[in-house]
């Protein structure tokens, strides 16, 4: 429970948090999910990058009227001003270079499906497209034209061994329980299940906790 929950019990007109209060917890927590994920996650919805790059643009738009006013109130508040702008230019990058590395790292598993693809943005499909497009003509220019045709393709699966790289979905990851909820684990020789309490922290593989992620029952740490 935090300052806002009490408030919200004392007098239940409070309930209004501000829209860029909530998309700073949405980016934060989208920051540190996508960080301890093997694999790439789905772009955020609710055009929450579209308002929080309107917020950036607003707060330089405020630090550059009240740059070189002497009043030492102006001063206090352009350095907060300056260090929230700060804090949200710096969780949008690391979020961006963490999906980039991914899709660097699996470009052909992310462009195989449908189903991946649609975990890009327009902007991150367009690069990998592109990225994917140059590393082949490279590797055509280099080694792989003196190769038969047939033996040109970076995503041959023939013989059930597939080329394509792709994320080890059996990683370690921390999940913190939003609810009470089942928690289904892999043993070394047997499936298991226990009951999690709410903010109870697991170390499970991903593809255990992925469902649970993805139903909201537990978060990423």
């Amino acid at each position: 429970m935090d300052i806002d929950d009490i408030l919200r019990e004392v007098d239940p007109t409070f309930h209004a948090i501000p829209q860029e209060k909530r998309d700073l917890q949405d980016l934060t927590r989208a920051w540190v999910a996508e960080r301890c994920a093997p694999e790439l996650l789905q772009w955020p919805a609710n055009d929450l990058f579209e308002r929080v790059n309107e917020n950036i643009k607003r707060q330089i738009e405020k630090v550059e009227e009240m740059t070189g006013d002497m009043d030492p109130k102006t001063n206090f508040v352009l350095i907060v001003l300056q260090t929230e702008l700060e804090r949200f230019k710096y969780l949008v990058r690391s979020y961006l270079r963490a999906r980039i590395a991914k899709i660097d790292r699996h470009t052909l598993h992310y462009l195989s499906t449908d189903d991946l693809r649609s975990r890009l943005s327009e902007m991150e499909l367009a690069y990998a497209t592109r990225h994917q497009a140059l590393l082949h003509n490279h590797y055509l220019a280099s080694f792989l034209s003196s190769f038969p045709p047939a033996l040109q393709n970076l995503n041959d699966t023939a013989g059930n061994v597939t080329m394509i790289d792709a994320p080890d979905l059996d990683s370690a990851v921390f999940v913190r329980l939003l609810r009470d909820t089942a928690v289904e684990a892999r043993d070394v020789d047997v499936d298991s299940s226990t009951g999690g309490q709410e903010n109870a922290i697991y170390i499970l593989r991903w593809s255990d906790a992925k469902p649970l992620v993805d139903a909201g029952s537990a978060e990423l740490v």
